[in-house]
């Protein structure tokens, strides 16, 4: 299988997008599964989510439930939404724009949600 990277660039809730590619990335495993965070898509790597109040299901779980999904996070991103001095998600590695763009730059696709 050739290689697959789902990029989120809309906040977690409010749309079906990033538990789309949450899903999608699921569904590749065993296969590698990476899903990268820039733009308001920085917000799923925060910890503690709670959308208990949006009646939505709470997409960090599935971060934790699958960690070989790979996730990777825009630093700027992170840095202008002020989420640098939060609490996020362990598993997710925080890349700046060099590394960040490397990274999605060796793999085969590119879905853009």
């Amino acid at each position: 299988m050739k290689s697959v990277v789902y990029l989120i660039d809309s906040a977690p809730y409010g749309t079906e997008k990033a538990y789309g590619a949450l899903h999608a990335a699921i569904v590749c495993l065993p296969h590698s599964a990476t899903i990268g965070l820039y733009g308001d898509g920085a917000y799923l790597a925060l910890a503690s989510q709670d959308s208990s109040s949006l009646d939505a299901p709470n997409l960090s779980h599935f971060i934790y439930a699958y960690p070989e999904i790979r996730m990777i996070a825009h630093k700027q991103s992170l840095k202008e939404r002020n989420l640098l001095d939060k609490n996020l998600i362990e598993l997710v590695e925080i890349m700046d724009d060099e590394q960040f763009i490397q990274t999605i730059r060796n793999f085969d696709h590119m879905m853009i949600l």
